[in-house]
Protein backbone atom coordinates (compact mmCIF):
# COMPACT_ATOMS: atom_id res chain seq x y z
CA UNK A 1 0.00 0.00 0.00
CA UNK A 2 2.47 2.74 -1.37
CA UNK A 3 1.30 4.08 -4.30
CA UNK A 4 -1.72 6.39 -3.40
CA UNK A 5 -0.78 9.16 -0.75
CA UNK A 6 -3.31 10.73 1.41
CA UNK A 7 -2.81 14.62 2.50
CA UNK A 8 -4.34 14.94 6.25
CA UNK A 9 -7.04 17.82 6.03
CA UNK A 10 -5.81 21.22 7.18
CA UNK A 11 -6.38 21.92 11.07
CA UNK A 12 -7.58 25.61 11.14
CA UNK A 13 -9.07 25.41 7.21
CA UNK A 14 -12.44 26.99 6.32
CA UNK A 15 -15.66 24.50 6.29
CA UNK A 16 -15.88 23.97 2.45
CA UNK A 17 -11.71 23.27 2.60
CA UNK A 18 -12.14 20.99 5.71
CA UNK A 19 -15.26 19.13 4.11
CA UNK A 20 -13.38 18.62 0.96
CA UNK A 21 -10.92 17.62 2.55
CA UNK A 22 -12.13 14.94 4.65
CA UNK A 23 -14.28 13.68 1.52
CA UNK A 24 -10.61 13.07 -0.01
CA UNK A 25 -8.58 11.80 2.66
CA UNK A 26 -11.25 9.10 2.95
CA UNK A 27 -11.03 8.39 -0.78
CA UNK A 28 -7.96 7.75 -0.82
CA UNK A 29 -8.05 5.79 2.20
CA UNK A 30 -10.70 3.29 0.50
CA UNK A 31 -7.64 3.62 -2.78
CA UNK A 32 -5.45 2.52 -0.33
CA UNK A 33 -7.66 -0.11 1.46
CA UNK A 34 -7.17 -1.84 -2.45
CA UNK A 35 -4.05 -0.76 -3.81
CA UNK A 36 -1.92 -4.03 -4.93
CA UNK A 37 -5.02 -6.15 -4.67
CA UNK A 38 -5.42 -8.91 -7.02
CA UNK A 39 -9.57 -9.56 -8.40
CA UNK A 40 -9.57 -13.12 -6.29
CA UNK A 41 -8.23 -11.26 -3.56
CA UNK A 42 -10.59 -7.86 -4.08
CA UNK A 43 -13.34 -10.98 -4.41
CA UNK A 44 -12.47 -11.93 -1.10
CA UNK A 45 -15.14 -12.27 2.16
CA UNK A 46 -14.93 -12.17 6.10
CA UNK A 47 -17.32 -13.93 7.74
CA UNK A 48 -20.11 -13.07 7.88
CA UNK A 49 -20.41 -10.85 5.72
CA UNK A 50 -20.55 -11.18 2.47
CA UNK A 51 -18.96 -7.20 1.67
CA UNK A 52 -15.66 -7.49 -0.36
CA UNK A 53 -13.18 -4.84 -0.79
CA UNK A 54 -14.13 -5.05 -4.98
CA UNK A 55 -17.89 -4.54 -3.89
CA UNK A 56 -17.16 -1.82 -2.11
CA UNK A 57 -15.38 0.01 -4.90
CA UNK A 58 -18.00 0.07 -7.32
CA UNK A 59 -20.32 0.34 -4.43
CA UNK A 60 -18.94 3.84 -3.36
CA UNK A 61 -18.32 4.77 -7.50
CA UNK A 62 -22.10 4.10 -7.71
CA UNK A 63 -22.59 6.56 -4.29
CA UNK A 64 -20.83 9.49 -5.38
CA UNK A 65 -22.53 9.31 -9.17
CA UNK A 66 -25.41 9.10 -7.63
CA UNK A 67 -25.48 11.93 -4.59
CA UNK A 68 -23.23 14.20 -6.92
CA UNK A 69 -24.22 14.02 -10.35
CA UNK A 70 -28.55 12.36 -10.22
CA UNK A 71 -29.80 13.85 -6.54
CA UNK A 72 -27.46 17.21 -6.76
CA UNK A 73 -26.94 18.07 -10.56
CA UNK A 74 -30.28 16.60 -11.60
CA UNK A 75 -28.56 13.96 -14.21
CA UNK A 76 -29.19 10.78 -15.11
CA UNK A 77 -27.35 7.50 -14.14
CA UNK A 78 -24.17 7.47 -15.66
CA UNK A 79 -24.62 4.71 -18.62
CA UNK A 80 -22.67 2.36 -16.11
CA UNK A 81 -25.78 2.19 -13.99
CA UNK A 82 -28.47 2.48 -16.66
CA UNK A 83 -29.87 -0.91 -17.58
CA UNK A 84 -28.92 -2.48 -13.93
CA UNK A 85 -31.84 -4.46 -12.81
CA UNK A 86 -32.04 -2.94 -9.20
CA UNK A 87 -35.35 -4.88 -8.19
CA UNK A 88 -33.83 -7.85 -9.59
CA UNK A 89 -30.57 -7.26 -7.30
CA UNK A 90 -30.43 -4.16 -4.79
CA UNK A 91 -27.22 -4.49 -4.31
CA UNK A 92 -26.04 -5.57 -7.89
CA UNK A 93 -23.37 -3.12 -6.88
CA UNK A 94 -21.65 -5.16 -4.10
CA UNK A 95 -22.74 -8.55 -6.49
CA UNK A 96 -21.75 -7.61 -9.84
CA UNK A 97 -17.83 -6.78 -8.76
CA UNK A 98 -16.66 -9.79 -8.96
CA UNK A 99 -16.75 -10.11 -12.79
CA UNK A 100 -14.67 -7.14 -12.86
CA UNK A 101 -11.07 -6.80 -12.85
CA UNK A 102 -9.04 -4.41 -10.30
CA UNK A 103 -8.61 -2.16 -13.24
CA UNK A 104 -12.08 -1.64 -14.38
CA UNK A 105 -13.27 -1.03 -10.40
CA UNK A 106 -10.83 1.01 -10.04
CA UNK A 107 -11.47 3.47 -13.05
CA UNK A 108 -14.77 2.87 -12.67
CA UNK A 109 -14.49 4.66 -9.12
CA UNK A 110 -11.82 6.82 -10.41
CA UNK A 111 -14.17 8.32 -12.90
CA UNK A 112 -16.69 8.51 -10.46
CA UNK A 113 -14.78 10.85 -8.12
CA UNK A 114 -13.11 13.27 -11.14
CA UNK A 115 -16.86 13.70 -12.10
CA UNK A 116 -18.27 14.36 -8.84
CA UNK A 117 -15.03 16.66 -8.00
CA UNK A 118 -15.95 18.95 -11.58
CA UNK A 119 -19.36 19.67 -9.91
CA UNK A 120 -17.93 20.43 -6.52
CA UNK A 121 -15.04 22.56 -7.83
CA UNK A 122 -18.40 24.34 -10.02
CA UNK A 123 -20.26 24.62 -7.69
CA UNK A 124 -17.71 25.28 -4.59
CA UNK A 125 -16.59 28.51 -6.63
CA UNK A 126 -19.91 29.47 -7.90
CA UNK A 127 -22.88 29.16 -5.16
CA UNK A 128 -20.41 27.28 -2.20
CA UNK A 129 -21.94 24.62 0.50
CA UNK A 130 -25.80 25.86 1.23
CA UNK A 131 -26.69 25.07 -2.39
CA UNK A 132 -29.58 23.08 -2.48
CA UNK A 133 -29.95 19.84 -4.89
CA UNK A 134 -32.01 19.76 -7.77
CA UNK A 135 -33.42 16.79 -6.71
CA UNK A 136 -35.77 16.00 -3.54
CA UNK A 137 -35.28 13.45 -1.00
CA UNK A 138 -37.43 10.46 -1.44
CA UNK A 139 -38.53 9.70 2.43
CA UNK A 140 -38.79 13.81 2.77
CA UNK A 141 -39.26 15.52 -0.63
CA UNK A 142 -36.57 17.94 0.62
CA UNK A 143 -33.97 19.33 -1.51
CA UNK A 144 -29.85 18.51 0.39
CA UNK A 145 -27.66 21.30 0.46
CA UNK A 146 -24.50 20.54 -0.84
CA UNK A 147 -22.78 20.69 2.63
CA UNK A 148 -25.02 17.95 3.88
CA UNK A 149 -24.31 15.87 0.68
CA UNK A 150 -20.48 16.24 2.02
CA UNK A 151 -21.32 15.10 4.90
CA UNK A 152 -22.69 12.00 4.23
CA UNK A 153 -20.19 10.96 1.93
CA UNK A 154 -17.58 11.52 4.64
CA UNK A 155 -19.59 9.10 6.76
CA UNK A 156 -20.17 7.11 3.98
CA UNK A 157 -16.41 6.71 3.31
CA UNK A 158 -15.65 6.51 7.11
CA UNK A 159 -17.91 3.54 7.46
CA UNK A 160 -16.97 1.71 4.68
CA UNK A 161 -13.47 2.53 5.19
CA UNK A 162 -13.67 0.77 9.03
CA UNK A 163 -15.23 -2.40 7.06
CA UNK A 164 -12.36 -2.09 4.34
CA UNK A 165 -9.89 -2.05 7.39
CA UNK A 166 -11.14 -5.92 8.35
CA UNK A 167 -11.47 -7.38 4.78
CA UNK A 168 -8.23 -6.01 3.89
CA UNK A 169 -6.27 -7.54 7.21
CA UNK A 170 -8.26 -10.82 6.64
CA UNK A 171 -6.88 -11.00 2.99
CA UNK A 172 -2.86 -10.60 3.67
CA UNK A 173 -2.16 -8.93 6.87
CA UNK A 174 -1.98 -5.53 6.21
CA UNK A 175 -2.98 -2.56 8.54
CA UNK A 176 -2.43 0.47 9.00
CA UNK A 177 -4.93 3.96 8.82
Amino acid sequence: MTETNRTDPPLAGGEAETLRAYLDYHRDTLRLKTEGLSQEQLSATLAPSTMTLGGMLKHLALVEDDWFSVVFSGNDEAECWRDVDWDADRDWDWHSAVDDTPEELRALFDGAVAASDAILDRVLADTGLETLSVRRGRRTDEQFSLRWIMVHLIEEYARHNGHADLIRESIDGVTGE
